[in-house]
C-alpha cells in the first residue's frame, strides 16, 4: 500500500512516515498543504491519501475537494485532532472516505489505513455514529410532512446472514472493528470481510451508506 503524508509539521510527517514504514505501509510522498498535497496526489496516484485539515495557504478541506473534482476515485482519510462535528461533516461533504483522530494508536491507524484500500471507509470510535445521528436529522422529516408508514422501511435482503446482521449492528453502534470482532468472537480482519460482504450485499457503495441504512432499520440503537 502506498500512502500520500499531508501535514504541516514536520515533526509528525517525520513521526507518521517512521511509523507506516515499520508496519510495513510504503510512503510514497509527503506534503506540508493543500496545493503541494493536490500536485503529490496528481504525480504519484497513491492508493491513500492521509490529510490533516487546519493546514496554511489551503487546508485539508480544500484540498480534499480540489483533488476529488480531478480524480474521484482518490481515497482521502481525514486524520487530525478536531472531534467536532462540524469538521466531520464538512470533510465527509468534501469528499473524505474516512475520518481519524491523531489520538489513535499505530495498529489502528494501519488498520484504518487498509480500510481504506479495500473500499471501507474508517472512522474514529463514536464518529461513524455522530455521522449517522447527523444524517437521521437532516433527512427527517418536516413537521409539515406526515412520517413514512413502517411499511416504508426497507425490509432486510434475504442475502444478509444472520452474522452479517450482527456485525452490521454493532459497527452502526460505532464500535471499532477490534471491539465488534471481540463481541463475537471473530478477528478483526474477519470484521472487516463481513463489512466488505454487506456492503456489496446491500447494494451501496461504502460504509457511510450502511450506517445509513443501519439507522433506517433501526440496527444502530444497543439491545
Amino acid at each position: 500500500m502506498r500512502v500520500l503524508l499531508v501535514d504541516d509539521h514536520r515533526l509528525l510527517l517525520e513521526g507518521l512516515t517512521n511509523l507506516l514504514e515499520a508496519h510495513g505501509v510504503e510512503v510514497a510522498g509527503t506534503a506540508r498543504d493543500g496545493w503541494e498535497a493536490a500536485a503529490q496526489a496528481r504525480a504519484l496516484r497513491p492508493d491513500v491519501i492521509l490529510m490533516d485539515i487546519s493546514m496554511p495557504n489551503c487546508d485539508g478541506l480544500a484540498a480534499t475537494r480540489l483533488i476529488r473534482a480531478e480524480w474521484q476515485d482518490a481515497r482521502i482519510v481525514i486524520l487530525t485532532t478536531s472531534a467536532e462535528a462540524r469538521d466531520l461533516f464538512e470533510a465527509v461533504k468534501s469528499g473524505a472516505c474516512g475520518y481519524l483522530l491523531k489520538s489513535m494508536d499505530a495498529e489502528e491507524l494501519v488498520e484504518a489505513l487498509e480500510q481504506a484500500q479495500q473500499g471501507i471507509p474508517p472512522f474514529s470510535p463514536g464518529l461513524a455514529a455522530r455521522l449517522l445521528s447527523e444524517f437521521a436529522r437532516l433527512t427527517a422529516p418536516t413537521v409539515s410532512e406526515p412520517p413514512p408508514p413502517p411499511t416504508a422501511l426497507p425490509e432486510p435482503p434475504s442475502g444478509l446472514t444472520v452474522r452479517q446482521r450482527e456485525v452490521l449492528a454493532l459497527v452502526a453502534q460505532g464500535l471499532p472493528y477490534k471491539e465488534v470482532g471481540a463481541r463475537l468472537g471473530l478477528s478483526s480482519r474477519t470484521i472487516k470481510y463481513h463489512m466488505s460482504e454487506i456492503v456489496a450485499a446491500l447494494h451501496l457503495e461504502n460504509r457511510a451508506q450502511v450506517l445509513a441504512y443501519a439507522g433506517c432499520m433501526g440496527l444502530n440503537r444497543p439491545g
